[in-house]
């Protein structure tokens, strides 16, 4: 069953293959959400500062019934954060907010901030966002540290200083958006790929290809989409509120042909960030 698998990250770190995105749920309701996906089984949950919704994020694991130790949780230092002082501060409320005793994995949101996305030079703003980190990580507030939305060369600027090495990208991927090269640049710095909006934002349940090759898997759009991401070798990081959508999510016994894999690789569909 895909939810008792993992992945190893470098330092031995495992992260669940698939987990439950929250971008976009509101921190009144995320604890029911995350509540409910745990009870599923779900034991991995992505959250974010630009979320605002880190607090019911952590009341939901708090209250789930469900270990600490077994569940792994995430968050992101916002993208507008290039600073080393700035991050501090940032992390310390993360840690704060959360009330979950250590954060499994916490990422630099993007290499700029989103009013200047793939925008201007914060190269030294980002070495100094990850210190931050690495303090954070060798005083063990958080377990694993990464970045979200890193080019080759975001990622580059980071190896070129770091002492501790990034161990996670988190960028968009799906069937429509699949940035071959940047995840094989990844994997060969031995950094495991995130992929987010797995399911295009729901831009992909209705395109004709998509939908015709889930009927002949006996699948969901949604199922093949997911098995998709993970057939990449990503962690896969669905978002819904619906328990049922989250049962179905998690469905995921079958496997893609390397034929419809590679056409799977080549749709193109507009990319939206999260």
């Amino acid at each position: 069953m895909i939810l008792n698998e993992r992945y190893t990250l470098e330092n031995g770190v495992e992260v669940p293959k698939l987990g439950l995105g929250t971008w976009c749920i509101d921190d009144e309701h995320v604890a029911d959400v995350v509540r409910a996906g745990i009870e599923i089984g779900y034991r991995s949950i992505d959250s974010a500062q630009a979320y605002a919704n880190e607090r019911g994020v952590g009341e939901g694991i708090r209250t789930s019934g469900v270990p600490r130790e077994q569940l792994f949780v995430t968050t992101k230092l916002a993208a507008e954060i290039k600073d080393y002082h700035q991050a501090v501060v940032a992390i310390e409320e993360s840690a704060k907010t959360l009330d979950l005793e250590y954060i499994d994995l916490m990422l630099i949101h993007a290499p700029q901030p989103w009013h200047d996305f793939r925008g201007g030079d914060y190269a030294e703003g980002n070495r100094l966002a990850w210190r931050a980190l690495e303090e954070a990580y060798r005083a063990g507030t958080v377990r694993a540290i990464g970045v979200s939305n890193f080019l080759q060369e975001d990622v580059e600027n980071i190896l070129e200083s770091c002492t501790v090495r990034p161990m996670v990208n988190q960028i968009l991927v799906h069937s429509g958006n699949t940035p071959t090269e940047l995840i094989e640049y990844c994997k060969s710095q031995r950094l495991l790929i995130e992929a987010y909006s797995p399911i295009a934002h729901g831009q992909i349940l209705t395109n004709g290809d998509i939908v015709s090759m889930a009927a002949w898997y006996g699948v969901s759009v949604a199922q093949l989409c997911i098995r998709y991401t993970l057939q990449l070798g990503a962690v896969s990081l669905p978002k819904t509120t619906s328990p049922e959508h989250m049962r179905s999510n998690s469905e995921l016994d079958f496997e893609i042909s390397t034929e419809d894999m590679a056409a799977l690789r080549g749709l193109r569909i507009t990319p939206t960030r999260s």
